[in-house]
């Protein structure tokens, strides 16, 4: 079964793509993360939410309440907000892990 992910926010490192390139289905949500579009990306059957913007932070709770069993990362050099931080299972720093990196270990780890 292929794992899918939804990525939320810029792909400047291209984490997308190297989630793709490991076999995992990856819908990218264009905007805010609101309600309406996690939705339409699937996220009540998602294995992933990848967050890249911490001000799209405000979609975790959001994607949560659609998906409990959704993994929430956050890969970003910026500080995530205290709610979102509590709800996140992984935040990686770009700085300290290429992309590829953390798609293989993604999904290994679904």
């Amino acid at each position: 079964m292929t794992a899918t992910a939804i990525l939320i926010g810029p792909d400047d490192d291209d984490l997308g793509d190297a989630l793709e390139s490991v076999g995992t289905s990856v819908t990218r949500v264009p905007g805010t993360g609101s309600k309406e579009q996690l939705q339409d990306a699937n996220a009540p059957t998602a294995d992933l939410l990848v967050v890249t913007d911490v001000t799209l932070a405000t979609s975790i709770p959001i994607a949560r309440e659609l998906n409990d069993d959704l993994r929430v990362v956050v890969y970003s050099e910026d500080s995530i907000p205290e709610f979102a931080r509590a709800t996140a299972e992984l935040i990686v720093d770009p700085a300290l892990l290429a992309p590829e990196t953390v798609a293989e270990t993604l999904t290994d780890e679904l």
